[in-house]
């Protein structure tokens, strides 16, 4: 077991500061992260899986090592919310969920959660007191063996210039790059000045 300590006035402090305001989604993020860290074993070299997209990754960056940009993170969106950390490696680890049955005696939470009241009539205080003082007996956990395919490390491979927009993209994408593949998430300049 590894000897990992969580104090949750400094965790909220961070949330703030990261997310930019007081989520429950990442408060309760915190206490899952930390409910799997203490179980994996001392000096052991992890990443983590995230099974959203919403809130949760931000818990595993502000309490891992595990981010977005150093490839040690990835969101899977399943749609569920819960994470994994497991052996870089290997890819035995632990996987931890929000475990529903756990919810009747926490009514505030299992309002948020299921969205059984609409946002605007959420007591954001009792919410936030129901999360923190039910903190990790939320959680179930159970261990994990990922797929051999999550092991392998993702390579951009060469870096050509597409034909196309005359940007630099990985080869490995194709003849042309992804966004002149697929619908850009931006109007071409063209759109613009017509836009105006």
């Amino acid at each position: 077991m590894n000897e990992i300590s969580f104090d949750i006035e400094e965790y909220i402090d961070r949330v703030q500061s990261f997310h930019g305001h007081l989520s429950p989604g990442v408060i309760i993020g915190g206490f899952m992260v930390y409910v799997v860290q203490v179980r994996i074993p001392e000096g052991r070299l992890y990443n983590a899986i995230c099974e959203t997209p919403k809130c949760l990754p931000d818990a595993i960056q502000l309490l891992t090592p595990c981010t977005v940009g150093n490839g040690r993170l990835r969101i899977i969106n399943i749609g569920r919310f819960a994470l994994s950390l497991y052996d870089k490696y290997q890819g035995n680890g632990f996987r931890v969920f929000l475990d529903l049955n756990k919810l009747e005696h926490w009514t505030e939470i299992k309002a948020w959660f299921f969205r059984l009241k609409p946002k605007a009539e959420q007591n954001h205080d009792c919410l936030m007191t129901q999360i923190i003082a039910s903190g990790e007996r939320l959680c179930g956990v159970h261990p994990i063996q990922v797929h051999p395919r999550f092991l392998e490390r993702q390579r951009k491979g060469r870096i050509v210039l597409c034909p196309s927009c005359e940007e630099a993209y990985p080869v490995q994408n194709g003849n042309i790059c992804q966004a002149c593949q697929e619908p850009s998430p931006y109007l071409i300049p063209e759109c613009l000045e017509k836009a105006e």
